[in-house]
């Protein structure tokens, strides 16, 4: 079999911020043999740069120059999920403080920063073989993806899994302040102009609010067995 037959098909993963994409993603693509990308944290990358950088996060031109001179690479790590490098520095655990989420949303919408991102993710998912969670793969990464699976719950129900997971790390952070921040994260990622979040119009949309960790994983792994 040549290497272009045994490439296997990349799958795309949508959704809000956590609605559980990149957790059951990760877990997803173990399960299937596959590697996987959380994309999410590229952006979350060029947010950390600038900020580190003293550049206004609202001022577009200033953060595509930042991303422009940003060296950074994606790795895999021991346990299936990815490394990001920074200019030389691993910077993995420095992406999910409060200080980039609260800043990712408008790095994100810049157009030069995406058309940055779109290019290395279009290029790692032409490797095949790859589960690739995010808000705009479905519709404009990888919009051929023969699977496209849209991830969802309410927002309180986002908000309290965040919550949880500030509280295991020992930071003490107001459930209602990261509800309100999810709710403006969302108003911003689905009304921008450039790849706004929503489900591509052949996505299978699957509501985690009622559904075990577990559960969505199994059912994701049914719905691969269609294109695999």
């Amino acid at each position: 079999m040549s290497e272009t037959e045994s490439a296997r098909p990349p799958i795309a993963i949508d959704g809000p911020a956590v609605s559980g994409k990149s957790s059951v993603g990760k877990q997803f693509a173990v399960r299937i043999g596959y590697r996987f990308l959380d994309t999410g944290l590229m952006y979350r990358a060029a947010t950390w740069n600038a900020v580190q950088n003293g550049v206004d996060v609202n001022d577009s031109q200033a953060v595509a120059i930042a991303a422009e001179r940003m060296e950074f690479s994606v790795a895999d790590d021991e346990q299936g999920g990815n490394l990001i490098t920074v200019n030389g520095e691993d910077v993995t655990d420095h992406l999910h403080s409060t200080q980039v989420d609260d800043s990712v949303s408008a790095v994100a919408a810049v157009g030069r920063v995406r058309e940055i991102m779109v290019a290395e993710q279009r290029r790692l998912a032409g490797e095949g073989d790859i589960v690739m969670v995010g808000r705009d793969i479905g519709t404009v990464v990888i919009p051929d993806a023969p699977l496209k699976i849209y991830l969802t719950a309410s927002a309180r129900t986002r908000a309290i899994r965040r919550h949880r997971d500030f509280l295991a790390e020992g930071t003490d952070v107001e459930l209602e302040d990261i509800l309100s921040s999810m709710e403006r994260r969302d108003l911003v990622d689905s009304s921008r102009a450039d790849s706004p979040l929503r489900p591509a119009d052949d996505a299978r949309v699957i509501d985690t609010d009622s559904l075990t960790f577990n559960q969505v994983v199994d059912l994701l792994t049914e719905l691969a067995k269609e294109v695999l």
